[in-house]
């Protein structure tokens, strides 16, 4: 099967980004600590064996059990510091029906099998377990593939992926279901970030572990040229008044559980007792 990511040169420089950790550029992973923090505290439960996968910095994890909500938290990433289990990006190394809570933050955008991924986590539940998710979407970085693209264009004639694709969350939430996730939900946050120039957003970029790691990106070595000719296309269309410029980060967070009999059911097509039309009428009028 042909891949859309290059595997170790994702493990490479989450890798590195760990190596070189900046607390500047965890922002994206304290936002999605502190949003799948609230969730949490929204389940009226406790949960005994959490594991946070592919979780960075740890932001999340650190999050959660700050909740109180948790009774004894493993950490799975690439990175194999002292305070983490090793694992492939590619794979979802989890005891089946081993936790009962497992959080993704940030990480599962860059897996070529995603559909495969969130099985296995369903599968690593415990039924009636809960999964929550952030990941990137559709908005992700528009700003800056617009402006490769047409700098690639201009210096080279053609243009190749420079920006990873992102899911929308329609497909992505789809994607849970088909999993075979009950009660799933899935909602976006949009946050906008500026920056004196592109380089202070590449920064940030190396610094997420975020940067170019398509298995069919250009392998040619790029000149200063290149990115001085994209630093100033992106001022020119994506700068506000004080000639900061905008970089967009649309990130889909998704809930679902592990299935469980005593979970609310669907009603069956044709099961329900009260007509919409009867229903829609005991509205007017309040």
């Amino acid at each position: 099967m042909e891949h859309l990511f290059d595997p170790a040169l994702v493990a490479k420089r989450r890798r590195r980004a760990a190596r070189a950790f900046d607390p500047k550029s965890g922002f994206l992973l304290d936002i999605a600590a502190e949003e799948m923090a609230f969730r949490l505290m929204a389940v009226e439960r406790r949960f005994d064996q959490a594991i946070e996968l592919f979780g960075g910095t740890g932001a999340v994890a650190r999050a959660a059990v700050a909740t109180g909500k948790i009774g004894a938290m493993t950490r799975v990433d690439v990175a194999g510091d002292p305070d983490t289990v090793a694992a492939d990006f590619e794979d979802v190394p989890l005891a089946p029906g081993g936790a009962n809570l497992v959080l993704a933050p940030l990480g599962l955008h860059l897996v070529n099998d995603l559909p495969g991924s969130l099985i296995r986590i369903r599968r690593a539940l415990k039924p009636d377990g809960l999964f929550l998710a952030a990941i990137p979407a559709t908005g992700t970085l528009t700003e800056l593939n617009d402006v490769l693209l047409e700098t690639e264009t201009r210096l080279f004639g053609g243009a190749s992926p420079r920006v990873a694709p992102f899911g929308d969350v329609r497909s992505i939430g789809a994607l849970l279901q088909r999993a075979g996730f009950a009660l799933p939900v899935a909602d976006v946050e949009t946050y906008t970030v500026r920056y004196d120039s592109l380089f202070g957003l590449m920064r940030d970029l190396r610094g997420f572990g975020m940067t170019n790691a398509l298995a069919n990106r250009a392998r040619r070595p790029v000149p200063q040229a290149f990115f001085l000719e994209a630093a100033k296309l992106y001022a020119e269309r994506h700068a506000d008044p004080d000639g900061r410029i905008r970089a967009t980060f649309e990130i889909v967070y998704l809930s679902g559980w592990a299935p469980h009999e005593s979970q609310p059911k669907p009603l069956k097509p044709g099961s329900a007792t009260v007509r919409l039309a009867d229903a829609l009428k005991g509205t007017k009028g309040g």
